[in-house]
């Protein structure tokens, strides 16, 4: 419940210190799981101190437990072990402090933690963060990498040596972090955050070399996931472990079996790409000097041709041919030019034969009134009417008779 306070009426430090013991004290026990930090287990003494903190967040908060409850998960139990705690919260008036009384501590397994990234694993996978169309292709000549790796690591090491081995013009933006404990989470999402956002950055390699499933779970933290997920720049994930593939794998857009791995797949070797350039040289030349060599054999064979080695050859062989068509044809039309003109005179003599004129020749004359019409019956003329006697040499006029 508020409690109504005011500049003239405020609440001593004490007063506001018990009312939130109050509200605490009605909490109850529960359960918590988180990492255990700052472990404290003093000779002698009967309290075991410790801190307990969210691996997937900066936050944390303190834990004392008598020491016959610590000292039952003892040989299990250590720093950087994450644990389910049974625990009561209580309030330190005097301080003003929130602390964890525990009256039971388990260790999470190893099966367990297994069996949790499982789940997040379905989860993650059924909203699409490891779809293959996801996956982004990396450069073929990165010009600058970002790296995110331990601090004077041997992951480090490996990425650099062997790339520059492979190719030494690549440059590297490191950004040297925590893979494992408490802080490894929010520190390697910030690197890669930010080397996502550096113009110039064409691949992040996110390396690690390794090491039991426990000092891997940062790599398989839901933050994490999401973050690379979201990257624009190609993301390659070289953790280095092969029997336990942690979520950081899946959602890469590469995944590399180790540091030393990544490097040979995100940067050519340049003895190999001058080897591939001298192969492909040699193999144009080659193409190059078969098709010339092709296209000389042609020529050659074209040339061997008899009609190209005497083009008239051809001319001289059909001339005689030629000339004797040409006879032929001649002879052929000279028959048929003197048929035709013998059956023009035939015809010539018969038209003149039967003409009128010839008829005319032989004494005969042709009586034509004064209209130009043949008389063919004498009741066509009458007596005194003026004819014109046409013959072959004339004409002159006849008068009919009474």
């Amino acid at each position: 419940m508020a409690v109504n306070t005011s500049p003239e009426a405020p609440l001593p430090v004490g007063e506001v210190s018990r009312m939130i013991g109050g509200w605490i004290d009605r909490l109850g026990a529960v359960w918590v799981e988180g990492q255990i930090t700052q472990l404290s287990r003093r000779p002698g003494a009967g309290v075991v101190f410790m801190t307990l903190r969210d691996p997937s967040h900066d936050m944390s908060v303190s834990v004392t437990c008598y020491r016959q409850v610590f000292d039952a998960v003892a040989d299990v139990v250590g720093e950087g072990a994450r644990v389910v705690v049974l625990a009561k919260p209580e309030w330190y008036a005097p301080r003003g402090q929130l602390s964890l009384r525990a009256a039971e501590i388990r260790p999470v397994g190893v099966g367990e933690l297994l069996a949790r990234l499982e789940r997040l694993k379905k989860a993650l996978a059924a909203e699409g963060l490891f779809a293959p169309e996801r996956k982004k292709p990396l450069p073929f000549l990165p010009q600058l990498i970002g790296l995110v790796c331990g601090r004077a690591s041997a992951a480090e090491r490996d990425v650099l040596e062997n790339a520059r081995h492979r190719w030494p013009a690549v440059r590297f933006e490191v950004r040297n972090v925590p893979v494992q404990g408490v802080h490894a989470v929010p520190q390697v999402v910030q690197a890669v955050k930010e080397l996502d956002e550096m113009d110039g950055v064409d691949v992040i390699i996110v390396a690690r070399g390794g090491g039991s499933v426990e000092d891997l779970l940062p790599f398989s933290d839901e933050q994490l996931v999401r973050a690379v997920s979201q990257c624009r720049t190609p993301v390659v994930s070289a953790i280095g472990h092969e029997p336990d593939s942690p979520l950081l794998d899946h959602v890469a857009d590469l995944r590399a079996s180790t540091p030393t791995d990544a490097a040979k797949k995100v940067v050519p070797d340049v003895g190999e790409e001058f080897e591939r350039v001298r192969m492909l040289r040699d193999r144009a030349r080659r193409c190059v000097n078969a098709s010339l060599e092709r296209e000389e054999r042609g020529l050659a064979h074209a040339l061997a041709r008899p009609c190209m080695e005497d083009p008239h050859r051809m001319i001289d062989e059909r001339s005689d041919h030629v000339v004797s068509l040409t006879e032929r044809s001649r002879r052929t039309l000279g028959h048929l030019l003197d048929r035709a003109d013998s059956e023009l005179t035939h015809t010539h003599a018969r038209v003149v034969a039967l003409s009128p004129a010839a008829t005319l020749k032989r004494g005969y004359a042709v009586l034509q009134k004064a209209d130009g019409h043949a008389v063919r019956d004498p009741e066509e003329v009458a007596r005194g009417e003026a004819l014109r006697a046409r013959v072959a040499d004339g004409e002159f006029t006849v008068k009919v008779g009474e």
